[in-house]
């Protein structure tokens, strides 16, 4: 059976799957954290194979074909590099947020700084409008002010919210990202 260079198989390594999909990287390895296999964040066991990892985990067969599929179905999805876009939920919890905080109307100021043990940090704050250096992005109702001095490192990011019990927030997928520390704080490209 021939295998089709484009998708993920169990018999990959970890390193080898991050190595050829890196504009995934991010949401392939969010996909594997969510099972268990948090070793993926900090670089140990990345000569595993994925079932190896998994089976060592105390995974099953269903168990790895089930990730398998999941991770090829985020391979599947188109990336639009020519925008900064929200969730529909996301921007459903900003919403709530500023009407919270009386702030009805206003955007979202999305950049990145020099910090972390990655190199930079996402920054994410209220804006009451545009700034002179800004391109303004819409989704789903929000304006997303970015200055043009960010657009390279974060054109193609999609911000998410995730409310799950590790934790809740607003969470940034950049296809332009290199690597990420493993406390998931920082990032380089």
């Amino acid at each position: 059976m021939t295998k089709n260079l484009d998708q993920i198989y169990k018999e990959m390594t970890i390193e080898d799957i991050f190595k050829k999909f890196p504009s995934r990287a991010q949401l392939l390895a969010q996909e594997m954290t969510k099972l268990g296999l948090s070793c993926v964040g900090c670089s140990a066991s990345t000569w595993e194979t994925l079932e190896a990892g998994m089976l060592g985990h105390g995974m099953n067969e269903d168990d790895i074909t089930s990730l398998v599929k999941r991770l090829n179905e985020i391979l599947s999805v188109e990336i639009d590099d020519k925008t900064i876009k929200m969730t529909e939920r996301a921007a459903n919890k900003f919403k709530s947020i500023l009407q919270e905080d009386n702030k009805e109307g206003w955007g979202l100021r999305f950049g990145d700084k020099p910090g972390g043990c990655g190199g930079f940090e996402y920054v994410l704050d209220f804006s009451e409008q545009k700034e002179a250096d800004d391109v303004v992005f819409t989704s789903f109702g929000i304006e997303i002010y970015v200055n043009k001095e960010a657009l390279d490192r974060l054109m193609g990011s999609q911000i998410d919210y995730l409310d799950g019990l590790n934790g809740s927030g607003f969470k940034i997928t950049n296809p332009k990202v290199k690597s990420s520390c493993s406390c998931g704080n920082s990032q380089s490209y």
